[in-house]
């Protein structure tokens, strides 16, 4: 139900439902971009919340976590690098909803995505 008190249109998903949250400029992500980051359980509840930014996979799989989990600007902020997301940005495996809302605030993200084979 939401907080109005109206149930949601039936046969919605969750994933209609829930809210993303997205930055309003790149150059506010200044994560992590060398090491390894341990996100909070919040974020990462699945128990596997240390990455090796250094691993090409578990960087994209640290990246897609926080895309799909953060509820806040500030988690974007402290766990994203806008110059890294952008490289990553064509590979992230993403619910359409992220994708979606993040290509609606920086177009150039669409471009960035490559053809459909």
């Amino acid at each position: 139900m939401s907080e109005d008190g109206r149930r949601a249109p039936v046969g919605s998903r969750y994933a209609d439902q829930r809210p993303y949250v997205v930055v309003t400029d790149l150059g506010e992500l200044r994560g992590p971009t060398t090491g390894e980051a341990q996100l909070d359980r919040r974020l990462n509840w699945s128990g596997r919340a240390v990455y090796d930014l250094g691993n090409p996979r578990r960087l994209a799989s640290m990246y897609e976590t926080v895309l799909r989990e953060a509820t806040h600007v500030e988690e974007l902020q402290t766990w994203l690098d806008g110059p890294t997301l952008l490289r990553l940005w064509p590979d992230l495996v993403l619910p359409p909803q992220v994708r979606q809302l993040w290509e609606a605030q920086f177009p150039h993200l669409a471009a960035l995505r490559r053809p459909a084979a």
